[in-house]
């Protein structure tokens, strides 16, 4: 019975960890996202090296989102698009970690 209760508590661990890294990984992409969104609204400089790095991951990041609605105003896309597609992240986050947890 001692084996059994310590093989439940080291995969109740590894359940944990890898819930808690998944989550993680969800919310940072989400804030890559963001964090492009800000950019680009607030109008930083477009040549700054941060800016440049923030964009090439959101371009990534932001999947099939990136050009999924084309109004003419190019603020207004990316605050659309790459919302869109942090909401996106935030939800499959959220359900991976259930699953996660549910399977564990």
């Amino acid at each position: 019975m001692a084996e059994h209760t310590a093989s439940s508590d080291v995969r109740t661990r590894i359940v944990s960890v890898v819930a808690g890294v998944v989550g993680w990984a969800g919310l940072l992409i989400a804030v890559v996202l963001v964090a492009h969104v800000l950019l680009t609204v607030g109008g930083a400089n477009p040549a700054n090296s941060i800016t440049t790095t923030v964009a090439s991951w959101a371009d990534r990041l932001a999947l099939g989102f990136r050009d999924l609605f084309t109004p003419e105003d190019p603020k207004l896309r990316v605050l659309i698009n790459y919302g869109i597609a942090a909401v996106f992240w935030l939800i499959v986050r959220s359900l991976v970690v259930k699953l996660v947890r549910r399977l564990g």
